[in-house]
């Protein structure tokens, strides 16, 4: 699996001259054009370029290589609607080695370079564990103006939550999900501990045990901490490595992505990696409770009722909606630590991809600040979010009568929102709280993201942690 995802170092093509990328725009070509010398113009025009978004042309030498090329950016809007396109055009180029023309930046926006250099990183993606794939030949010098280590930290820890997700179940269950867990917090030095099997029972995580006893992978509760100063950071990612739904069990069309379902753990321990990466100056905590959701005799059943690791009784409607089960007795730990800001994610609710749809991530806080904080940071990190409420008057849904909370409201109605309720019942003690229902998963092939799993929220997270909580 790819994780190299890095510029071209100058000590890789000793005694190569790179060839130059000149970006023209669609409103800007007949300009760009009217200055390369007569042959290289009609040879572009001969080959219809015009600027277009992702589009290139390769000028030729007298020697039948590659004097430059023309990667066409489109227009502002173009590239609002198709993001990562030049940078990924970048990558499909034949072998060499290829340098940004500064000059041809001028009168851009600063992110255009920054997208062209993303881009160009996740391009480079490739989950080739179960079949072997070509890498690219293409190598890019970093793009004059960025902060190369930056956008490789961002682009390698992508991989690893892509890598995560797109494992199928049989490789990727409670147990290698604490692997991979224990092999990031050897890499940067951090502390680990688990709670597995029965012993969930023995510490008070009842609902954890419940969700997972049914499978023969025992349930378990990663929690993993780094860093001595700072704000405390605590993220609470859902790691349901598969869920059939239980007793309330799945059609099989809706079981076909259900390995992705541990895609909030999956992207919690990317946006740890890029933190410890970074050597933010944070007390990060990640709590990350692994099950598999399965079916046998022991199975937790519609209408039991539940006691969570705070004392409230859950009600138990439907055995599908088991992430925020185990999400609830994780948070509880953790707004028991008082955290300055706790965050959760988690593949949660089709509601919210009915709301949204798949690329946007749509998040909660009753923090106006931070609101606003993620909210423009997400333009700025080509990671699109949206604000949802925590919509005070849908409380009574979540609450049955019978018991303290129900876990599936009957209707349907405002899935997303009443899931974010249910889960906030349990963030007390924590200064601020913030959740995000993401979908973690590319459903058809985009430029630098391929089909398959995916990084939703965590850069825009990111960029908000690194200016300070």
């Amino acid at each position: 699996m790819s994780h190299a995802l890095r510029f071209a170092r100058p000590d890789q093509f000793p005694d190569t001259d790179a060839i130059p990328v000149h970006v023209i725009s669609a409103d800007g070509a007949d300009a760009a054009l009217a200055q390369l010398d007569a042959a290289s113009r009609q040879w572009a025009i001969t080959h219809g370029f015009s600027g277009a978004l992702g589009k290139t042309c390769l000028l030729p030498n007298a020697a039948g290589g590659i004097a430059a090329v023309l990667l066409g950016v489109g227009t502002s809007a173009d590239r609002i609607r198709k993001r990562f396109a030049a940078g990924a055009a970048i990558s499909d180029l034949p072998k060499g080695l290829y340098e940004v023309a500064s000059a041809s930046l001028e009168g851009h926006p600063q992110n255009l370079r920054e997208e062209i250099a993303l881009g160009y990183l996740l391009a480079g993606y490739r989950f080739d564990r179960y079949r072997q794939k070509s890498g690219r030949e293409a190598a890019l010098v970093a793009l004059a103006g960025i902060d190369a280590p930056h956008f490789e930290r961002l682009a390698e820890a992508e991989a690893m939550v892509r890598d995560l997700v797109n494992t199928p179940a049989q490789d990727m269950g409670p147990e290698e999900l604490e692997e991979a867990a224990r092999d990031l917090a050897a890499r940067y030095n951090a502390k680990i501990s688990v709670i597995l099997g029965d012993d969930l029972l023995a510490q008070n995580f009842p609902m954890i045990h419940a969700v997972g006893r049914a499978s023969p992978r025992a349930p378990r509760l990663i929690d993993m901490t780094w860093g001595e100063g700072g704000p405390q950071i605590t993220l609470v990612g859902k790691g349901v490595c598969f869920d059939t739904g239980g007793l309330n069990l799945k059609p099989g069309s809706s079981m076909g992505t259900m390995k992705k379902d541990m895609g909030g753990a999956a992207n919690v321990l990317g946006l740890a990696r890029m933190i410890m990466d970074a050597g933010l100056k944070l007390r990060l905590r990640v709590l990350i409770p692994a099950v598999e959701n399965a079916v046998d005799g022991s199975a937790f059943r519609p209408s039991d009722i539940l006691t969570a690791r705070n004392g409230m009784t859950v009600e138990i409607n439907n055995t599908d909606a088991e992430g925020r089960l185990v999400l609830a007795d994780a948070l509880a730990l953790g707004a028991e630590g008082s955290p300055d800001l706790m965050i959760s994610m988690a593949t949660l609710t089709g509601a919210a991809r009915v709301a949204v749809g798949p690329d946007l991530a749509p998040f909660y806080t009753d923090d106006e600040g931070l609101a606003a904080q993620i909210s423009a940071k997400s333009p700025e990190q080509f990671d699109p979010v949206w604000r949802m409420p925590f919509h005070a008057p849908y409380e009574a849904m979540i609450e049955p009568g019978i018991a303290d909370l129900d876990n599936a409201p009957s209707g349907g109605m405002a899935g997303s929102i009443t899931a974010a309720l249910f889960l906030r019942r349990f963030t007390q003690g924590a200064a601020r709280y913030c959740h995000f229902d993401i979908f973690a998963w590319q459903q058809s092939d985009a430029p630098a993201r391929p089909k398959g799993g995916l990084g939703q929220g965590i850069r825009a997270l990111y960029a908000v942690l690194s200016e300070g909580v």
